[in-house]
């Protein structure tokens, strides 16, 4: 994509704006921005995982950055490690205001907190705990005190009876 800007210009462009998502994890503009900054990011993302000499050069010399590169070959590479590819997401916010341009918000996807879902727990209902429980705690306390029921009934069954 050229983004209607000559060639150094759009290098630049995208260069600022991956130090600026490696910095703040998160970071807003158009779409068709978005997408042209997530095929210049994922390769540099996937060689983060390899932390060598020649590695951290091809980085910077795409970002030209040099504590955007640390952040990348510490942080980011440590959080994505396991994770195969498609390490960023766009969620497209709408049209801007001004000129009616679509925006969208594109985000490292190991850094969001919102969406994070943890594949080991599983979603237990309410429902069938509160019948467990309900359940075991009678089952306990007839068991705990048998004798102290029975008269207890008793003697109310034996007051009213009085009366």
């Amino acid at each position: 994509m050229h983004l209607g800007r000559k060639t150094a210009h759009r290098k630049s462009m995208l260069a600022n704006m991956a130090c600026s998502l490696i910095e703040h994890k998160r970071i807003n503009t158009t779409v068709t921005k978005a997408k042209a900054l997530k095929q210049f990011i994922e390769p540099l993302v996937t060689k983060s995982k390899n932390d060598t000499t020649h590695n951290r050069r091809l980085a910077f010399s795409a970002l030209r950055d040099k504590t955007a590169v640390t952040e990348l070959f510490r942080n980011i590479s440590d959080k994505i490690g396991d994770r195969p590819g498609g390490y960023t997401r766009i969620i497209k916010l709408g049209n801007r205001l001004g000129d009616n341009a679509a925006m969208a918000m594109i985000e490292l996807v190991d850094f969001n907190e919102v969406y994070e879902t943890n594949k080991t727990e599983k979603k237990k209902s309410r429902r069938s705990r509160a019948k467990k429980v309900a359940e075991t705690s009678e089952a306990t306390v007839a068991e705990a005190n048998p004798e102290s029921e029975a008269p207890a009934e008793a003697t109310e069954t034996e007051t009213k009876k009085e009366d």
